[in-house]
């Protein structure tokens, strides 16, 4: 009998699983990475999103108001 595993944390998105995870299209993120109101980093030449970022994206947007 083996021992559960967790399941690993995802640390670093790439700019598909980021919109995945907020439910945005691809194009979005990387119109938000673009504009700097998501930020990433560049690991050679792949864009990465750090989890923090994605939180910190969320907790700033704004409500909605009419």
């Amino acid at each position: 009998m083996s021992t559960p595993s967790r399941p690993i944390e995802i640390l670093l998105y790439t700019p598909e699983e980021a919109a995945k995870a907020l439910r945005l299209g691809r194009s979005t993120v990387y119109e938000l990475m673009k504009s700097g109101a998501l930020t990433f980093t560049k690991v050679g030449r792949c864009r990465r999103i750090k989890r923090a970022d994605l939180e910190t994206y969320v907790a700033n947007l704004s409500p909605y108001s009419v």
